[in-house]
């Protein structure tokens, strides 16, 4: 039998400090994008990759206004938010041929949600095949981008 192994995910699991409550301010907060994985800053939200990707060029758009509730973003906000995340499509599909995407919120814990304090959006690439038995029979990922290269990738769509 075959052994894959992905360190890099074990310490989502293990370190509670990677899904701080404030890991999205810190980053909004922070001026250095490049350490961050954040791809693009507009007005109101910014595009991150996720740091635990499910699949590869996961990305976060994620409101600068920090709250747990969708209801509680402006029309402008929700209209930034979701323009951006159609940015992050065509890039996908541009850079990595993606097939297919989920797009969407996880609102609250018991949705999902890593960080519920924060709610961000999540554009997940998906390509046929992607998840398959190792997913299922294994619990493990495996990822063909490395993350600083796929955020070179991306990031070059916004520098020009």
């Amino acid at each position: 039998m075959e052994i894959l192994h992905a360190p890099w995910r074990a310490r989502y699991l293990e370190d509670d400090s990677e899904r701080s409550p404030t890991v999205f301010s810190d980053i909004i907060q922070s001026g250095d994008d490049e350490a961050n994985r954040v791809l693009v800053r507009r007005k109101t939200c910014l595009a991150v990759l996720n740091k635990f990707p499910y699949s590869t060029g996961h990305t976060l758009v994620v409101p600068y206004k920090c709250t747990a509730c969708y209801e509680e973003l402006a029309p402008a906000e929700l209209g930034e938010l979701m323009g951006l995340s159609q940015e992050i499509v065509r890039i996908l599909r541009a850079e990595f041929r993606a097939e297919a995407f989920n797009v969407g919120f996880n609102l609250g814990t018991a949705a999902g949600a890593g960080i519920a304090d924060h709610i961000h959006l999540h554009v997940v690439p998906r390509w046929s095949g992607d998840h398959n038995f190792m997913t299922v029979l294994a619990a493990t990922r495996v990822h063909p981008g490395e993350l600083e290269t796929v955020w070179r990738r991306m990031r070059a769509h916004f520098s020009g």
